[in-house]
């Protein structure tokens, strides 16, 4: 992630010419010339004095004149140095509540869609969330339900609202009442725990027990084992993406190869997990762009994010991705703001 603690010397007219230029692009998806800098610059500049700052920005490599149009678009290198000026912009006091509702009614199983789908619909890009990893997150419900006579169901549910299922063979342990006093016994053993630590724990009293002991404490050891082993595959951070609509608005995005692009770098998630990885590192509300997100097939699109999480358990992450012609402030807000929320949520 981008250093923006040192940023480049600009001296004041080339500032306001800086930002008037990248507002008017992002209003517009279009080059920008100086009639409509001029409009939008907020004190009096010339038409030559605009030309001559415009032809210096473009020097420094930070603004472009694509083919032969006479406006200019930002570079990759000029919006970065845009967006280290930027502050975000706060929410009006009826879209923080319409957030606060949508978060705060969110059941947990459907939190992390509910944020993405906020996301997207509030910047008209493509909203993500990253969940925390399951094996570092701590469990908070546990149940056995009997689904036949040698069918149980057992859920163990983690405080993000994921729910892990697993449908075990099982023919001793009762009816649905002796299950519920098993899963009782379990939960004794396991709460408070993340997923990799119980798994770790039953596997060493599994190995412990010498005989398949039909008490309580014993039967919910095994079963719960039962239910973890092999479940390794489901530790892996969960990327969600509500809806692809919204950023199929932006004209950037009717070009098909564009779209492609996009759509192969987010069906597996793997580059976007990669370049999430650095925003756990980095802490804070973080933006990126370009080469700096480090994976080719994103480099021409722009990434807004921030962690969120329960103050004692492992961090997750949610954002925006999308076209570099964005409303930073806006986006910065509402990322930052959502990640208020989404914590706040999960500590509770």
């Amino acid at each position: 992630m981008p250093d923006t603690n040192e940023q480049m010397p600009l001296t004041e007219r080339q500032d306001l010419v800086l930002r008037a230029i990248v507002a008017a692009y992002v209003a517009e998806a279009a080059p920008v010339g100086s009639r409509s800098v001029s409009h939008v610059v907020p004190v009096h500049l010339s038409s030559a004095s605009i030309r001559n700052t415009m032809a210096e920005l473009g020097e420094l490599g930070l603004l472009e004149k694509p083919h032969r149009s006479a406006g200019r678009v930002p570079t990759a290198r000029g919006l970065r140095v845009f967006v280290d000026r930027v502050e975000p912009r706060g929410l009006g006091d009826f879209e923080r509540r319409n957030l606060e509702g949508s978060v705060g009614g969110a059941e947990p199983d459907s939190l992390m869609r509910t944020t993405s789908r906020l996301l997207s619909e509030g910047t008209r890009q493509l909203g993500f969330v990253v969940a925390p990893r399951l094996e570092q997150v701590a469990l908070r419900h546990v149940a056995l339900v009997r689904l036949s006579r040698s069918r149980v169901l057992v859920v163990l549910v983690c405080e993000t609202g994921e729910a892990l299922r697993r449908v075990i063979d099982d023919e001793e342990s009762g009816d649905q009442a002796e299950l519920d006093r098993i899963a009782g016994a379990l939960w004794a053993r396991i709460a408070g725990r993340t997923l990799g630590e119980v798994r770790e724990a039953l596997a060493r009293e599994v190995r412990a027990l010498r005989s398949r002991a039909h008490g309580a404490l014993e039967r919910a050891v095994w079963l719960g084992w039962r239910a973890l082993d092999g479940q390794g595959d489901d530790a892996g951070s969960d990327l969600v993406i509500a809806t692809r609509l919204a950023l199929l608005d932006q004209p950037e995005f009717r070009d098909p190869s564009r779209v492609r692009e996009l759509f192969g770098a987010l069906e597996d998630g793997e580059s976007l997990l990669r370049v999430v990885e650095k925003v756990i590192g980095a802490g804070g509300l973080t933006v990126a762009l370009g080469d700096e997100l480090g994976e080719p097939e994103l480099r021409r699109l722009a990434f807004v994010a921030a962690p969120f999480g329960s103050a004692d358990g492992p961090p997750g992450v949610l954002g925006v991705v999308g076209s570099w012609r964005m409303d930073y402030a806006r986006v910065m807000g509402l990322v930052e703001y959502l990640s208020r929320l989404v914590s706040a949520k999960l500590s509770a």
